[in-house]
């Protein structure tokens, strides 16, 4: 693990639930959270949808931020399959433990 993932402290929402972002169509980042190329992201396709969760989740800086490009649902749903920092993963479960790898099994 990188020292910037275990040191960074990770943007995180009241609920789920306030997260209504969009759930179809084409995403592209602001230049705070993606500041790589320009890429817009497929919600349709599986992987941009994945790719764009993580980077969202790892580097929002508000809860804004994450209300306004994640869906609860989307998450809830994809959440085992995001590649994240342990750290980033473990404050998201720690928060929400309905996302916890037990709680889904449940």
């Amino acid at each position: 693990m990188s020292r910037y993932a275990a040191a960074r402290i990770y943007a995180l929402p009241e609920s789920l639930d306030e997260m209504v972002g969009p759930t179809s169509g084409t995403v592209t980042l602001p230049r705070h959270i993606d500041w790589g190329p320009h890429y817009e992201y497929d919600l349709a396709d599986q992987a941009d949808l994945l790719l764009m969760y993580e980077r969202v989740i790892r580097e929002a800086q508000t809860a804004a931020d994450l209300r306004a490009h994640l869906d609860g649902d989307l998450l809830r749903r994809h959440w085992t399959d995001l590649f994240l920092p342990a750290p980033a993963r473990a404050a998201w479960q720690a928060r929400f433990p309905e996302l916890a790898p037990a709680a889904a099994a449940a």
